[in-house]
Order: C-alpha cells, then structure tokens, then sequence
C-alpha cells in the first residue's frame, strides 16, 4: 500500500494518492455526521478536499466524527487532515478510532497521540494479527479525546476513509492480486 500526499495546482486542494491496486476510498458511500458544529464549518467542509476548510467542533468533549454504511463494508485506513501550525490549540493531540454495527456496540480499533501534527496522518484499522488487515463494520466513528495547549473546540480539514479494492472480476472464487493473473483469468 503506498500513500503520497501533496498540494495540487490550486492552491489549498488536497490531493492524497493511495495505490490504486490496493485502496479504495469509501467516504461516498457512507452517511457522515458529526457531534456539533460552528455554523458554516460542518460536515461538508471534511469532505469538499479543500485543505483551506475545516470542521469546526462546538461544545464538550469528545468530539465525534460519525461515518455510517447501508452495508457492511471493509474498511482498512483512515486519513486526517491537520495543520497544527494553523490551527494551534485547534488541533487534536488524541484520537480514538472505534467501529461497530452501530452507536450501541462501537468497539476502540485504534487510539492514537498525534504531536504536533502538520499533513496527512494515516491510521491503519488492522488488528494485531498479521491476517487482519481491515475492519468489518457498518460505522465507523473517530472521536477527537483532547486537544493540544488544552483547547476546547477542534478543527479538522479533511478526513478519508478508505477499504481494500473489491475483486474486480464478479462471481471469480480467487482474488487475484497481479494484473498478468487477472489478466489470464477469464476464459475468452
């Protein structure tokens, strides 16, 4: 899996490039709330890849990110987009990633501590087990714990959530891995 990031030719669009062959970005097909919101810095502005907008938290600790599916769905790597020299006591220090089929059974995946923090910040959902590579989930739900100088409200410019590419072959028993394999796997 190889994940590049850097700034387009318009000034503040964010371009993420994640291998094609590996990752697919699922945030389209998911509905996306949020725990609180200043008026004109909600949902719309994690998801519009302008680096230059950012959700706005209003309210209490913890802030929470909501990402919920109609189905099912692998999901493998979460995105975050923070500026800490920007947005200083803005920026989240700690976060918690958790997943489930619902509020009522989310489970902590990942927590991490975030220093200081200026780009892209991958975190991986695999488990501990080398064969767990994603999470099985209906929601999918990211809650910023603490901010750094102890500030109350949060900013966050961008989130992508992404999960393993679907075989691209339907009804295929084997998913094959390399383009030659693929390639050779229908019967012409």
């Amino acid at each position: 899996m190889a994940i590049e990031s850097s700034k387009g030719e318009e000034e503040g669009r964010s371009v993420l490039s994640v291998d094609d062959d590996d990752l697919i970005e699922l945030g389209k097909k998911a509905v996306w709330s949020v725990s609180s919101c200043k008026a004109g810095n909600g949902v719309s502005s994690l998801r519009d890849d302008n680096l230059d907008t950012y959700w706005q938290s209003d309210g209490g600790q913890p802030h929470l990110v909501n990402v919920q599916f109609q189905k099912k769905v692998k999901l493998q790597l979460v995105a975050l987009y923070l500026d800490y020299k920007l947005d200083e006591s803005y920026t989240p220090s700690k976060v918690s990633v958790r997943a489930g089929d619902g509020f009522h059974n989310l489970k902590e995946i990942k927590s991490m501590e975030l220093p200081k923090p200026n780009g892209w910040i991958y975190i991986p959902l695999s488990g501990n087990d080398p064969r767990e590579t994603f999470v099985n989930a209906f929601m999918l739900q990211l809650a910023v714990l603490s901010n750094h100088l102890n500030g109350r409200d949060t900013h966050i410019r961008q989130i992508k959530v992404y999960g393993p590419r679907p075989n691209p072959i339907p009804r295929q028993p084997f998913q094959f891995t390399s383009r030659e394999f693929i390639s050779y796997s229908i019967v012409r």
